[in-house]
């Protein structure tokens, strides 16, 4: 199991703004691009070079093999490489720099979408594009919500509702708590057995900071300077009769297996994938808290200035078969991203073989009830998840922090 994303989130809306102000209306080259126009197909079959720094090719490998096997005169071999997303705005400039683009499309999450565009680094798609891409017209509404941080730079490809979720063994935790303050109470009579990953670090780690200010009712939750009041004072607390923060999600995972930890953070594929690994004992339960909103995540496709037109041709290409229903199908995977469609009408009914076995053996009944009905929010933007981060290492947790 893979973190989902690295740490750092975010919308870049006035860059995004700025540079699709400048998206020629008729599809035509952008500076930094080659080519001029963008062909409906390329005049000859091309080579497309794919770099993923989410982990999004769990998702969508067999979407794009597919469409290489079904589409010869568009494709005549797709590379795969994958990277960290710290990594991905030096490579995409050193290549920019040089005057040679060989990425042809980046598979990113908020995080290298939002430094991508604070740096010039992403052609818009949209709308000069938007008649090619019409598969985005099918997405479900939280995945709409998201695609709106990518301004006209990505599109998603894959979504999931992610967390705040508690994860516990019933043996070891009969009474779950019910909401924050149950929680609190756990730990405070249960030193060290109440743990989750350096938020920075992991993705339960981020959901559950920037879940607890609408679980407390704060005075505003996307504000973490000033509209965290609650939140604060409570992980302070919580803080007290936590005994360390492990630096991955992975670890947490483990913790709860080995008994070291009694409760921990989660989300929908955090829970779901390393119980089919068997990481996780099956039996784990999970459990919401009163108050409960999802915040939200998503996988995006973007291309970077500088890739000839016949490329971009069929990256479009490309892009639109993975937003069919039959190739979204696939995107649920073995729970990895849960459920994974971004867009509507796509039920596990569709998916391949083996995830179904996966998610009906490993997946929750209960979630198809909590994703209807609670409500989905979009995750804090960069300055603001930052500022968050900074504050919980300096007076939270960062002391506590396994190194």
């Amino acid at each position: 199991m893979r973190t989902y994303r690295h740490p750092f989130l975010a919308v870049a809306a006035a860059a995004a703004l700025l540079t699709a102000a400048c998206a020629p209306p008729d599809g035509g080259a952008l500076p930094g691009q080659t080519g001029g126009p963008v062909p409906e197909k390329p005049a000859s079959p091309v080579n497309i070079n794919i770099l993923d720094v989410a982990g999004n090719l769990q998702l969508t490998q067999g979407m794009i093999e597919e469409f290489a096997e079904k589409n010869k005169d568009v494709v005549s071999r797709v590379t795969f490489t994958k990277a960290t997303s710290p990594e991905l705005v030096g490579k995409i400039k050193a290549q920019q720099g040089a005057g040679r683009v060989d990425i042809d499309l980046v598979l990113t999450g908020v995080d290298g979408l939002a430094a991508g565009i604070e740096q010039g680094l992403w052609t818009p798609l949209l709308p000069a594009h938007a008649d090619r891409l019409g598969g985005m017209s099918a997405y479900q509404p939280g995945a709409a919500a998201m695609q709106e941080l990518a301004g006209d730079h990505g599109v998603t490809v894959t979504y999931y509702p992610s967390g705040p979720l508690i994860e516990y063994l019933p043996a070891n935790v009969p009474n779950p708590p019910a909401n924050a303050q149950e929680l609190l109470d756990y730990a405070k009579a249960n030193p060290g057995a109440v743990q989750y990953a350096r938020p920075s670090n992991s993705g339960p780690g981020r959901t559950f900071l920037m879940g607890l200010p609408y679980l407390l009712g704060d005075n505003d939750p996307k504000d973490p300077v000033n509209g965290w009041d609650k939140t604060w004072a409570y992980l302070k607390e919580l803080n007290k009769h936590i005994t360390l923060y492990p630096s991955t999600t992975s670890e947490t995972m483990k913790n709860l297996a080995n008994g070291s930890a009694k409760i921990i953070v989660s989300t929908t594929g955090w829970d779901i994938n390393p119980r089919v690994l068997g990481t996780v004992p099956k039996e784990a339960k999970i459990g919401t808290l009163d108050g409960f909103h999802w915040v939200t995540d998503a996988h995006y496709a973007v291309v970077p200035n500088g890739v000839p037109a016949d490329r971009q041709a069929a990256v479009l290409a490309l892009v639109q078969w993975m937003l069919t229903p039959g190739q979204q199908a696939k995107a649920y995977d073995k729970g990895y991203f849960y459920p994974g469609p971004a867009i509507k009408d796509v039920p596990l009914s569709m998916a391949p073989a083996d995830s179904r076995q996966a998610i009906e053996e490993f997946g929750r009944p209960e979630y198809d009830q909590l994703i209807a009905g609670n409500p989905l929010e979009v995750p804090l933007g960069s300055k603001e998840l930052v500022a968050a981060f900074d504050r919980w290492d300096r007076e939270v947790g960062g002391a506590k922090v396994r190194k």
